[in-house]
């Protein structure tokens, strides 16, 4: 008989639930300064990027094909060079998914939903999933780390999860 593990459900993307992997990218209660004569509100400094000496930050888009539910995760990836923050360029919702390392692997995975005005940045060697749009195609600004180096260690999961639909009761 396969091995499954039981559905994940997204949960609501908060600073405080995604703390332990990095910062959620949002303006909802952060203080700001005008500029712009007035016109223009500043969130200042919202996440620290973390970028190892022998390369820079970048800013590239990422333009991401969409997912539809169930959604198998069998893929996750980590950043040892420097933390990495996607940053929507619309307003829609997507799915963040990270796992605390146990012993150089992904541990469970924690799923959360994006309100779609938030954006994330990994930490450095955080587990995560990959970029995942859900119910339409989306372009992100992704800022990360640029160099001759290697910044990318994938680990594929010998039993995938499936991710159910936000609110979805299914328990398959």
């Amino acid at each position: 008989m396969t091995q499954t593990h039981p559905p994940l459900h997204p949960k609501p993307l908060t600073q405080a639930s995604f703390a332990p992997y990095g910062d959620v990218l949002e303006t909802t209660g952060k203080d700001s300064f005008l500029i712009n004569n007035g016109h223009c509100a500043r969130y200042h400094n919202l996440a620290t990027l973390s970028i190892d000496h022998t390369g820079a930050a970048g800013i590239s888009l990422f333009e991401a094909q969409h997912y539809a539910f169930p959604i198998k995760l069998s893929l996750l990836e980590r950043h040892p060079l420097g933390s990495q923050a996607f940053i929507p360029m619309s307003t829609d919702p997507f799915l963040v998914v990270v796992a605390y390392d146990v012993d150089g692997q992904p541990g469970l995975p924690e799923v959360f939903i994006s309100n779609g005005r938030q954006g994330v940045n990994y930490l450095r060697n955080t587990w995560h999933g990959v970029l995942t749009p859900i119910y339409k195609p989306a372009l992100f600004s992704v800022v990360d780390y640029i160099g001759d180096k290697n910044n990318l260690e994938e680990h594929t999961l010998d039993t995938p999860y499936t991710i159910v639909e936000p609110n979805s009761s299914s328990q398959t």
